[in-house]
């Protein structure tokens, strides 16, 4: 029987063989020095059969399970990887070390820098008992006794609020204005304040006036009857010499004369305004549930107020009349509304808004020379606007699509009027559009067309809209962002004169502002009601600085006096800074950041409900 020999030839076994153990033994050692000492080379498998230990080689291939490659390749390839990666690591830590280090010490843009002014001149306004810290050295508590030194008064504690322009006054037609621009701008642009450091001083800007508004009503009523409109009196006509708040130039804190309080039972106009303010002041402090629910409580009363008792609340001559009157409520009704609807999400205010009679009373429909310009006394341009952003976003249809419709056209309209290339305003040679056509203190109504176009480009922008029609021609968001630009640029000293309005920007400011507060001297001397017309009167610049204020402006041909008691020139007003505030605020920083589309439908329900859940499988 022949057998095949692992180790290279035949191998006879003979089944009779009989030798021995040791015999056997001896022939396999015989066997395997054969076997060693052969010149045939032996693989791996062989030498694992020997029966001595063997030398343990190391694999120069390495089986990853697909593919079997060199070790030595394996390893560099490895290593270098490993190498890649942390040079790769390495180099994007020093360049985000040294981007976030550029970025720290990248100076602001004007809009930055000239927004932490604007906000200062509301801490100059401030009126009552002074927080710590409000920043300004030359203020102190004013005015404690308001309220309380009218026994005519229902409401016995107006202390607070601010004081509207260079006069001691309150007015809360335009205060309440100026609250509800500020809090639109927080709620559209928080991250553009959060980034300039400057949200927690605008939410306080913003409570200091609700805080002061709540005080003027019954907030904890669900009817009211009457509205403190006004504590003090301007009126000098007929050459009266009796002491008030335009009579006298007194510092605040000084003020001994009486503050009567002006209240309105039919005021239409006012509780709607004040409505609107408390309604978008709820939505942006909506964290604090307590506050919010406070404030929309008292936006619902006193917007039933306005509805039941229909009536200017400057008509008959009142004393509101010859500063702050009031030419129409049916813009009110639809600004209010529309705060009210964001606010609650009750759509009976949206069908409010959106009633076409009102719209036509408002003037929705017919043009007029101050069709589009946005104040305190007309708000249709913003409630457009304001409207546009819903049927943006929402689009909420029927019953409500088409007055949604007929105000965004409006409002594409409106913007089409702001461009140089129409001829609906005129300019100054210096550029300044002319809003309220050459009159008097131009400047108030030229922030808030500013603040509307770069909102309403920012909202073309987030609904993924590169621009609008103007008849058949098509523009890009780009230009109204431009024509915002222009105007500011224009107020903070890109003008004829070089001349910034911001008191306190730039260097070339005015000195002369019409102001009691900052001309008369904080010197602890106490100046009567005449005492301060010297202060009044004198050629000197300010004592003191009143940082911030947007005086009233240049006229029709650039021209600017800095003179005190030029009102018309360089006084400026609460609703003025409002919306220089909101303008400044929306150009600053990067475009892209863009505004917050969501946080203002906080509280507006699903347009369409939601649909039901499919049926079980069908089962025989």
């Amino acid at each position: 029987m022949y057998g095949r020999d692992p180790w290279g030839g035949p191998l006879e076994i003979n089944a009779t063989d009989s030798a021995t153990d040791d015999d056997r033994s001896r022939n396999l050692q015989d066997l395997d020095r054969a076997a060693l000492s052969s010149s045939r080379p032996l693989d791996e498998t062989q030498q694992s059969w020997l029966l001595g230990p063997t030398e343990q080689k190391k694999k120069k291939y390495v089986d990853l399970g697909c593919i079997i490659v060199s070790r030595k390749i394996f390893v560099w390839t490895v290593g270098t990887l490993l190498f890649s990666a942390f040079l790769v690591g390495f180099i994007t830590l020093i360049v985000k070390t040294v981007q976030r280090h550029h970025h720290g010490h990248h100076p602001p843009d004007n809009y930055t820098l000239a927004l932490h002014k604007a906000l200062m001149f509301f801490n100059g306004q401030r009126s009552g008992k002074l927080p710590k810290h409000n920043n300004v050295s030359w203020r102190g508590n004013s005015c404690l006794q308001d309220g309380k030194s009218d026994s005519s008064s229902a409401m016995k504690d107006l202390v607070g609020g601010y004081y509207d322009a260079g006069d001691a006054i309150k007015f809360n037609f335009p205060a309440s204005f100026a609250m509800t621009m500020l809090s639109w701008s927080v709620i559209e642009y928080s991250a553009k304040y959060e980034a300039a450091g400057e949200l927690n001083h605008i939410k306080d800007i913003i409570k200091w006036g609700t805080d002061y508004l709540l005080k003027t009503f019954n907030n904890s009523a669900d009817s009211i009857d009457s509205i403190a409109a006004q504590v003090g009196v301007g009126d000098t006509s007929g050459g009266s010499t009796t002491a008030n708040d335009h009579y006298c130039w007194m510092r605040p804190e000084d003020i001994d004369y009486p503050r009567p309080v002006y209240e309105c039972h039919s005021c239409s106009d006012l509780s709607a305004e004040m409505a609107a303010a408390l309604a978008a002041a709820s939505i942006v402090f909506k964290e604090n549930k307590a506050y919010s629910k406070k404030l929309v409580h008292g936006a619902k009363t006193l917007f039933k107020f306005s509805r039941d008792q229909r009536g200017r609340y400057s008509a008959g001559g009142s004393d509101p009349a010859l500063f702050y009157n009031s030419t129409n409520y049916y813009d009110e009704f639809v600004w209010g509304g529309a705060w009210l609807y964001y606010a609650t999400g009750n759509t009976s205010y949206l069908q409010l808004a959106t009633t076409p009679g009102i719209a036509k009373h408002a003037g929705a429909f017919w043009g007029g020379p101050d069709y589009g310009v946005l104040s305190w006394d007309n708000k249709l341009a913003g409630a457009q606007v304001l409207l546009s952003r819903l049927r943006l976003f929402l689009s909420p249809g029927y019953p409500y699509e088409e007055m949604l419709r007929t105000f965004h056209n409006q409002t594409s309209i409106i913007m089409c009027s702001y461009l140089p290339v129409f001829t609906s305003f005129n300019r100054t040679k210096g550029g300044l559009i002319q809003l309220n056509h050459g009159r008097p203190q131009p400047l108030q109504y030229v922030v808030n067309a500013a603040f509307l176009a770069t909102l309403f480009s920012d909202y073309l922008d987030a609904a993924d809209t590169p621009g609008w029609y103007c008849g058949p021609n098509f523009y890009s968001t780009d230009i109204l962002r431009e024509f915002a630009k222009t105007q500011i640029d224009y107020i903070l000293g890109k003008n004829p004169r070089k001349m910034s309005y911001i008191v306190g920007f730039g260097n070339n400011y005015p000195k002369h502002v019409h102001h009691r507060g900052a001309s008369v001297p904080n010197n602890k001397i106490k100046y009567n009601c005449k005492g301060g017309w010297k202060w009044r009167d004198t050629s000197k610049p300010n004592p003191n600085t009143i940082v911030g204020a947007m005086v009233a402006g240049p006229d029709q041909h650039d021209g600017f006096h800095d003179v005190r008691t030029n009102y018309n020139y360089t006084e400026p007003t609460l609703a003025g800074n409002a919306g220089l505030v909101a303008a400044l605020v929306a150009l600053s920083g990067d475009k892209s950041s863009g505004i917050d589309k969501n946080t203002i439908f906080s509280a507006v329900p699903p347009m369409f409900p939601t649909p039901p859940p499919p049926p079980a499988p069908w089962k025989p």
